[in-house]
């Protein structure tokens, strides 16, 4: 399946340099607030039990 490329990746202020996704002085305010949540939401996937944010259930069946 196709990831949905996010509206402020497409933004000539969005900087994609690795591990430091940032946006250029002068950005919109809405594509600053997009880039925020996004990071934040990275920030969850480490749930005691889940892998990338997918809860495992545990014993587990090989």
């Amino acid at each position: 399946m196709p990831r949905i490329r996010l509206e402020f990746t497409k933004s000539q202020y969005f900087v994609d340099e690795p591990g430091n996704w940032h946006l250029k002085d002068g950005a919109p305010k809405e594509l600053q607030i997009e880039l925020e949540n996004y990071l934040n939401s990275l920030e969850d996937l480490e749930d005691p039990g889940s892998m990338n944010g997918v809860q495992i259930d545990y014993p587990y069946d090989h």
